[in-house]
């Protein structure tokens, strides 16, 4: 009798797909660190664009991760888990660095605010729906929001270096930055309601296995 395979892929913390997830993680402190120098302990301008260049080269390492694990074939539960808290990671403390030298300040600190509970709220119900073998889709809507987030955080970043080159540059990156904090409000309103009557919530398609392998699944 023929025993039936799992598709599900073996994490290998060392493939390339994680390797790069791991780079994202590393570019924290070093962008906490460009802009703390900066502004804390009264360093050059210069530090400002380090850090944009350290931030753009993790925000490629978000493209590049998914890319190789679905050309390869690396996808697994591991890089699912890994890659959204990569993320969270890097703009959580880009946003408070951000507060902190009052690059952020008066009505755009609400929108940090609202990004920041809607990453903690959508964290949690996720979990939850996980254990309910509820899957959340990844929508296009949702990408291109983490595009122009990841956008906006850059040209802040920039901040005083950019406004120097360009005096548009921050007020551009305060402007997506409220926009991305009204669309994470309605996306995390969307997210926290129950299911219409007569839908029934989309289940994996695996019956007895939650940690089946998802086609569009991040590295692992």
């Amino acid at each position: 009798m023929n025993t039936v395979t799992s598709r599900q892929v073996p994490a290998r913390r060392l493939a390339v797909p994680n390797l790069l997830t791991y780079a994202r993680i590393a570019a924290v402190p070093a962008v906490v660190a460009c802009l703390y120098w900066q502004d804390i302990l009264q360093g050059g301008l210069w530090l400002r664009w380090v850090a944009v260049v350290i931030f753009i080269s993790a925000g490629v390492t978000d493209v590049l991760d998914g890319y190789f694990a679905r050309k390869w074939g690396e996808q697994s539960a591991f890089g699912r888990m890994l890659d959204p808290i990569a993320d969270k990671l890097l703009v959580a403390s880009c946003l408070l660095m951000l507060a902190a030298d009052s690059t952020i300040r008066g009505w755009s600190l609400w929108a940090a605010i609202v990004i920041l509970c809607r990453e903690i709220l959508v964290s949690g119900l996720r979990e939850y729906l996980a254990e309910l073998r509820v899957s959340v889709p990844v929508t296009q809507l949702a990408k291109w929001k983490t595009t122009l987030q990841l956008v906006a955080v850059g040209f802040l970043i920039a901040g005083k270096a950019g406004d120097a080159v360009v005096p548009v540059v921050t007020p551009i990156g305060l402007g997506d930055r409220a926009a991305g904090g009204h669309r994470h409000g309605r996306r995390s309103h969307d997210l926290a309601q129950p299911p219409r009557r007569g839908i029934r919530p989309r289940v994996r398609e695996s019956e007895g296995d939650p940690r089946r392998h998802r086609p569009d699944a991040r590295a692992g």
